[in-house]
């Protein structure tokens, strides 16, 4: 049997053909490290999903809890019940919206990338371009 590869007595069109075939079973196989790379990310992330859900309601609770000690103690203090839940309420908004000011820029859809995918498939789009020339 003869190798298809070989590039030995070979025409143009032929090793052109060759070369295109190579380059697209490249690219299938990129194809597939993505989506196993990818598929890898999620199923790390969505393993963390439950404790963080869980500790996530804990310290709403302790919050909470918090916040109406504050009142007390702003109550204590001679400051009328209204006007300690405006002020603590109000707190808590600012703090709050501060906190997710600061998330919102933190958050970088790249980092769901898969990073080693592109690199391979820059440096085999730079290995077919010289192929080809």
């Amino acid at each position: 049997m003869s190798d298809p590869y070989r590039t030995t007595d070979r025409s143009l069109p032929e090793l052109f053909g060759v070369a295109i075939d190579q380059i697209s079973t490249l690219f299938r196989q990129e194809v597939q490290l993505a989506r196993a790379e990818v598929g890898e990310k999620i199923s790390q992330t969505t393993g963390a999903i439950t404790p963080l859900g869980a500790g996530a309601g804990m310290l709403l609770g302790a919050l909470i809890l918090l916040l109406f000690a504050l009142v007390s103690l702003l109550v204590q203090l001679g400051v009328p019940i209204g006007w300690s839940q405006l002020i603590v309420g109000l707190v808590a908004a600012l703090l709050g919206y501060a906190l997710i000011r600061g998330g919102v820029s933190k958050l970088n859809t790249t980092s769901l990338m898969p990073h080693r995918t592109a690199e391979q498939l820059s440096r085999d789009a730079q290995v077919a371009k010289e192929q080809v020339r």
